[in-house]
């Protein structure tokens, strides 16, 4: 009792704190990480599906959205995944940029009403992938065949016949001889074509720039 007659004494002069001594005795913890509560969804790669052929502008408009209405530190990447090709057509090859899934685009985002809004109402984009009105997470698995395939340096070859299918060979000791496709080589560039000679089938393998489809 003598303790609150004190409190309540107008002449009571409590004991001053020493700050210096007092701040050893207690434990403060900031965290400087920068990283969402732990209760925060957790930050994840969704599919969106927009209309084929817009891709990159479907990619622009959402970024512009996350600046523009400070989602930053909700969505956090957009990604139009490609690949690079070697396209072989009429005997000359150059190197185009892929969509690997047309009319799809990746984002990288923590889900919740807010930052589904943004992305969902995005002109062009016509909705999530996923069950029903929820969208569905990629795994971390597809995710990290997704961008290992997008970052690989050998570029996939790309040509305009198949196995089975007739054509002609345009250059080499075996010009203007036609026949059948019987194996295709991505990795050498080259093609295994069963021609007459000397009156059998036999086989002669050509580089790819040097058939076309008969």
């Amino acid at each position: 009792m003598a303790k609150d007659k004190n409190k309540r004494n107008p002449n009571y002069d409590p004991e001053p704190i020493d700050i210096e001594t007092a701040s050893d005795d207690i434990d403060i913890k900031i965290d400087l990480s920068g990283d969402a509560p732990s209760n925060a969804p957790e930050k994840l790669w969704y599919v969106i599906h927009c209309y084929s052929g817009y891709e990159a502008k479907v990619c622009h408009a959402i970024e512009q959205r996350i600046e523009t209405m400070g989602m930053r530190d909700k969505i956090f990447d957009v990604v139009v995944p490609t690949e690079e090709e070697i396209e072989i057509k009429e005997g000359k090859r150059r190197t185009v940029e892929k969509k690997v899934f047309p009319g799809y685009i990746l984002v990288e985002m923590r889900m919740d009403e807010d930052s589904w809004y943004v992305v969902r109402n995005t002109p062009g984009v016509t909705g999530f992938v996923g069950m029903g009105n929820d969208p569905t997470p990629l795994r971390q698995e597809e995710v990290k065949q997704i961008l290992e395939r997008m970052s690989n340096e050998k570029p996939s070859v790309r040509v305009n016949f198949k196995i089975g299918q007739r054509v002609r060979i345009i250059d080499g000791p075996f010009n203007d001889f036609t026949g059948t496709v019987a194996a295709i080589d991505a990795d050498k560039s080259k093609v295994r074509v069963m021609v007459n000679f000397f009156g059998r089938e036999t086989p002669v393998e050509v580089d790819f720039l040097e058939v076309e489809k008969a």
